[in-house]
């Protein structure tokens, strides 16, 4: 998948205007003008590639709108230290990963989403994805993981009340 299916798609399931998603990527240090382009389907006129810069910084704001800002110290077991400029590529496990940590997703949360997607996972199937890619048992996502997920992410959310939001609140 592009930059710009999964931004669209999380910006339809976790419903978001424009205007918050831009201010998602300013809350994580990115400076960019808001592009509307990047939420159209390659083919449309006004299509702009979203450049993953700008994906990771919408991930990494979403995270620190809803959880704050990650306190000082070593990373807890598990977890990567934040990116930094020019690190490591953004890859579908790594979406997950900041999508997971965004939502505060339990695996029960996590098992009922690609569920909901039409994908149904084992733990030992979901705890591959979150493994370190040294570990043995790290199964890399393909892109039809990561669509099944954000499919299942969108009915999940776009099924509750109106009021309701998945933002900050497990599913």
């Amino acid at each position: 998948m592009n930059s710009n299916d999964i931004f669209r798609r999380l910006r339809y399931a976790l419903k978001l205007s424009g205007r918050e998603v831009f201010d998602l990527v300013g809350l994580a240090g990115l400076k960019t003008e808001p592009e509307e382009g990047y939420f159209k389907k390659e083919g449309e006129e006004g299509f702009v590639p979203c450049p993953q810069a700008v994906l990771g910084a919408f991930l990494d704001g979403l995270i620190l709108r809803n959880r704050g800002p990650r306190k000082e110290g070593p990373p807890a077991l598990g977890e990567e230290e934040p990116a930094k400029e020019g690190g490591a590529a953004l890859n579908n496990n790594r979406i997950l990963k900041k999508i997971r940590i965004a939502l505060e997703l339990q695996e029960e949360d996590m098992l009922k989403i690609f569920e909901t997607g039409g994908f149904p996972l084992s733990r030992g199937e979901l705890s591959a994805l979150f493994r370190k890619e040294s570990h043995k048992n790290y199964k890399p996502a393909q892109d039809q993981i990561l669509k099944k997920f954000l499919n299942g992410l969108t009915k999940e959310c776009r099924n509750q009340s109106p009021e309701a939001s998945c933002l900050g609140e497990g599913v």
